[in-house]
């Protein structure tokens, strides 16, 4: 016979859930990250017990509690930074994998952030965002490592193609396969190599073709790690979901690794402001895991939305589209967000919003058919 208490008694998600709600909110902040920091030690007395079994004491590298870190066929001593290409082999195929790779390793030990950038060839906002978080990295005062992948679909970002050469989205082949299509084996390098080697991953992003994105995080917050991490980057606008079948945050979420997505802007270019406010939540995510000596900034309470969803062209009436509302701004059901008009038939359709929610994303002027995606409204449950 079943025991009531017994099937009403909250899972061990749910208390620390509960107990992240709790007045004392600083405490269990401060808990959070001290798991994070006992998770990337735990990494360091595998690979030293690993390491000294293996070699003689006297031509072991680094100091008697922190070690050169070996990645990608290289070795990153303690205390210095490095760039490099990687290519698994010198096979025509394994040219379009040769993407460039950032490594800071710091003087003590600490967790392995990784951030990830360039998945689209054409979204070039975290492709700089990605360069310049490693450049302002300083070996002799991070305590863990940094790793940038700035232009994973290195080949994507040297044509302006948000593709690969073969048509096929990268962000949704991982974890990857050796024996697969091209994104497979890309996909399967920077997981198995990198990312699953990781304490967390922050993955860097644009709007597609067209369109433009409000700075945000998306995160699967069901998760207390990840919803730290989400709201510890700065932003104050984190929209709830665990991603897409094949993409880089949700397969490495599942493998144990709290990976978030920074969203800001257009593709094709490069946005001052955008940029900017990536770098600084890299680094806020960065003092919030210990990894660097800085007066913490202070984060706002983040508006979290649970729900969101894309305003499209209705069927039969499309046009040249003509935006009204703008990028973060507040909007109510029944709204007026723009328009659409027929240049053929000088007929105009209203673009009406059918919830109360505030505009994260939405599609620049521009003609328009039938099913479009217009506006991207979040909102609260």
């Amino acid at each position: 016979m079943n025991d009531p208490q017994m099937a009403t008694r909250p899972t061990k998600r749910q208390r620390l859930y509960l107990l992240l709600r709790a007045e004392d909110k600083q405490f269990w902040r401060k808990l959070m990250r001290i798991r994070f920091v006992c998770r990337a030690m735990v990494r360091v007395s595998v690979a030293l017990a690993v390491a000294f079994t293996a070699i003689p004491a006297a031509t072991a590298s680094g100091t008697e509690d922190w070690s050169a870190l070996q990645l990608l066929e290289r070795e990153i001593a303690v205390g210095t930074k490095a760039r490099f290409s990687f290519m698994p082999d010198n096979t025509f195929e394994a040219s379009y994998l040769n993407m460039p790779v950032f490594v800071t390793r710091g003087h003590a030990p600490g967790p392995m952030l990784c951030i990830t950038a360039g998945l689209h060839g054409d979204e070039l906002n975290g492709v700089e965002v990605a360069r310049r978080a490693f450049a302002r990295s300083d070996p002799l005062e991070l305590r863990g490592t940094l790793i940038a992948l700035p232009a994973i679909n290195a080949v994507g970002v040297r044509n302006g193609s948000r593709y690969l050469s073969d048509r096929r989205d990268l962000n949704r082949a991982f974890p990857g396969r050796a024996g697969g299509s091209v994104a497979a084996l890309i996909a399967n390098e920077v997981f198995s190599e990198v990312l699953r080697h990781c304490d967390a991953v922050i993955d860097l992003h644009t709007a597609s073709n067209n369109r433009a994105n409000l700075p945000q995080i998306r995160a699967d917050i069901s998760d207390a790690d990840i919803r730290e991490l989400a709201t510890h980057f700065g932003l104050g606008i984190v929209v709830a979901g665990a991603g897409p079948d094949g993409s880089l945050r949700r397969e490495v979420a599942k493998a144990g690794i709290p990976a978030i997505i920074y969203e800001a802007g257009e593709p094709y270019r490069f946005q001052r402001h955008e940029i900017d406010r990536g770098v600084e939540g890299v680094e806020n995510v960065m003092a919030y895991l210990d990894m660097i000596d800085r007066e913490e900034k202070v984060v706002p309470d983040a508006r979290i939305y649970q729900r969101s969803r894309w305003v499209r062209a209705t069927r039969g009436k499309g046009g040249f589209f003509f935006p009204t509302a703008e990028l973060g701004e507040f909007v109510n059901k029944g709204d007026l967000l723009g328009a659409v008009v027929d240049p053929l038939t000088d007929e105009s359709f209203d673009v009406i919003s059918p919830v109360a929610g505030e505009v994260i994303g939405m599609a620049v002027a521009q003609p328009v058919l039938s099913g479009y995606a217009l506006f991207h409204l979040g909102w609260h449950e």
